[in-house]
């Protein structure tokens, strides 16, 4: 056996593929089933945002199901690139919430909820990117 460390990943790998696609299936659901929490964070920018966060929705359970299927690899390492660049395309509007929300009178959500959130949307993309099979980055091959 070659890849020894790879062999030890998958049953991780799979896990957390699972999990991710089951998180993006579900934002997907919840930006067209609920689109105004959305639309609030859109940067004024964004031309057409209604249209913008009901395609991101429809993109979200597409790269999920993608992610999902056990048969073609390129379909997945192309869902697991598609996410990465989804959640680096979305970044903005997390700007955007964090500095609105904070600008409000009561402070809104709180650093405690801004910060994590931002720290987290560079894990989602890496996690996209690994359990699509893109990367095997930071583990290395033996």
């Amino acid at each position: 056996m070659k890849n020894h460390g790879t062999i030890r990943k998958q049953p991780i790998r799979a896990a957390l593929r699972v999990l991710i696609a089951f998180l993006y299936a579900y934002a997907g659901y919840a930006h067209i089933a609920a689109p105004e929490p959305f639309l609030a964070i859109t940067p004024e920018w964004v031309p057409a945002p209604e249209s913008v966060v009901y395609w991101t929705g429809v993109a979200e359970i597409a790269g999920a199901a993608a992610l999902l299927q056990p048969f073609w690899r390129k379909l997945r390492t192309a869902a697991g690139i598609g996410l990465a660049l989804y959640a680096l395309c979305v970044w903005p509007a997390n700007i955007n919430h964090f500095a609105m929300d904070l600008a409000s009178a009561d402070g809104g959500l709180g650093l405690g909820y801004h910060v994590p959130r931002m720290i987290a949307q560079p894990i989602l993309i890496w996690l996209a990117l690994w359990t699509g099979g893109v990367t095997n980055w930071p583990f290395r091959r033996r």
